[in-house]
């Protein structure tokens, strides 16, 4: 079988797309540009679930950016915070830290965790005081690596030590 890519048996290139192809069907297309955007593209029990996520964050850290990033709405503050987004019948909450969410694994054990992401479902939000007290420990985190650099192991787990010489694998 011939794959778009493979060459021809006359040894042209064949591409993906022909000459006669309307214009912009292969363009990649535009994702939205802003939170209120990708909001708008949700169904109405996603939209209303992160909507009340959203002004929870923004209640109570006014002077975060928000942004998107990795393709979801996400707060910033010196550096990233957090982040929420939608897919398929569930949304997610990004602290964006798997120390935070380990941290908290007793208050979160009635929802669908892994590393870095709780997933709820839009008619069992998460509580707001739960989203305020992952968001506490996110800014304490974020405080402890200081406002720039750091990288991303706040715990130092897997970091060399020592000058560049005397490092070994």
């Amino acid at each position: 079988m011939m794959r778009s890519f493979d060459l021809e048996p006359r040894g042209a290139l064949r591409l993906p797309w022909r000459a006669g192809d309307p214009p912009g069907r292969h363009q990649m297309r535009a994702g939205p540009r802003n939170i209120d955007e990708y909001l708008a593209a949700l169904s109405e029990d996603q939209r209303s679930a992160l909507e009340k996520l959203r002004q929870t964050i923004r209640a109570l850290v006014p002077a975060a950016e928000e942004c998107l990033r990795y393709g979801v709405p996400a707060f910033r503050l010196d550096r990233m915070l957090v982040g929420f987004g939608a897919g398929g019948a569930h949304c997610s909450f990004y602290p964006m830290s798997s120390t935070t969410v380990e941290d908290h694994r007793k208050e979160l054990a009635g929802y669908d965790t892994s590393k870095g992401t709780i997933r709820f479902r839009p008619d069992r939000p998460l509580p707001a005081s739960l989203v305020r007290k992952l968001v506490r420990a996110r800014i304490v985190e974020n405080a402890a690596r200081g406002k720039k650099g750091g990288g991303s192991n706040p715990k130092g787990r897997g970091r060399r030590k020592g000058p560049p010489e005397k490092r070994t694998r």
